[in-house]
């Protein structure tokens, strides 16, 4: 059992909290798990778009980031997803109900912010990698104002 919940390492809440539980978290890994759910945003007719998968690894990365601020007493900082390669489905679609499992290993880490992970989704016929570029500014508001 982790030492922290999903929810208290990603800084998402309501129906954009997607992950159920964290598995496990290394110094460059994390694997967590969620039951697709037909309540949220992203279902239609009992199922979900499999390019949802993106933002399922994009939490599971939150939650390694969240999970390595808490380990060091820090706040849990937002980050952004900057672009997304070689995402690689064999599904069209998953079917609410499914249970999948999200692994999230991180490649890079530069000093500036900006981290590169290989992410993999499995589940009951369910297979998905993609390779994902984020970054986490040290001072959001400033950043937001910034790009305005």
């Amino acid at each position: 059992m982790q030492k922290y919940t999903a929810e208290e390492l990603v800084p998402h809440s309501g129906g954009m909290s997607l992950l159920d539980e964290i598995l496990l978290v290394e110094e460059d890994k994390l694997k967590a798990k969620l039951q697709v759910r037909d309540d949220g945003l992203f279902s239609r007719d009992k199922r979900v778009p499999a390019y949802v998968g993106i933002e399922y690894m994009a939490q599971a990365i939150a939650a390694f980031s969240g999970y390595h601020a808490k380990e060091k007493s820090e706040d849990i900082r937002l980050g952004f997803l900057l672009g997304t390669r070689k995402f690689v489905s064999n599904i069209e679609s998953y079917q609410c109900g499914d249970e999948i499992t999200i692994q999230a290993e991180r490649l890079l880490q530069a000093e500036n912010g900006m981290a590169t992970f290989e992410c993999r989704i499995t589940g009951s016929g369910v297979e998905q990698n993609a390779r994902l570029s984020v970054y986490q500014p040290d001072n959001v508001e400033v950043f937001l104002k910034e790009k305005s």
